[in-house]
């Protein structure tokens, strides 16, 4: 049995500051930056904040959610993009995505999403037909620009894996 050996590259630039993003992508910045003040996060004291740019230029945006009871809280990602489906379900595209993080009286850092919020931020890409740009940010300050949610999600399950042949 032959075993063949792949690997999978996953592309993004990596930008030195905000003053290199476009004018929609830095609001959609400064707006994930901001949320994350009204995140509640009482149990990991880790606030984290997402913004979803909208084809009019409208934002979106969610914070995380945390529970005494866990894991019944809820990422910033999934708040953000669930709560647009359910207030706004006629809204337009979504064009970009940005995520923010901080620690309680803290200093902004890095800020990649867990597998389930990759997962559902997938799903959204692929029911709107177009890819959603994702500005995520790095290490020392670096902001990394993603041109489509799939590319941290390569292995993804969607509603193809339902369909019986």
């Amino acid at each position: 049995m032959a075993r063949n050996s792949r690997q999978q590259l996953i592309t993004y630039e990596e930008l030195d500051s905000a003053t290199d993003l476009t004018g929609p992508e830095q609001a959609a910045w400064q707006a994930a930056r901001e949320a994350t003040a009204d995140a509640y996060a009482p149990y990991s004291g880790f606030h984290v904040g997402a913004a979803l740019l909208l084809a009019d230029g409208s934002i979106f945006r969610g914070t995380n959610q945390e529970n005494a009871a866990y894991p019944s809280g809820l990422c910033a990602e999934r708040t953000a993009l669930f709560g647009l489906a359910a207030g706004q379900p006629a809204h337009g595209p979504i064009v970009g995505m940005a995520v923010a993080a901080r620690p309680s009286g803290g200093d902004f850092g890095p800020a990649f999403p867990c597998g389930a919020c990759r997962q559902v931020m997938l799903e959204y890409e692929s029911r709107q037909g177009q890819p959603i740009p994702l500005l995520l940010p790095g290490r020392d300050g670096t902001i990394l620009r993603f041109q489509s949610l799939a590319a941290l999600m390569p292995f993804s399950f969607s509603a193809d894996d339902l369909r019986s042949e």
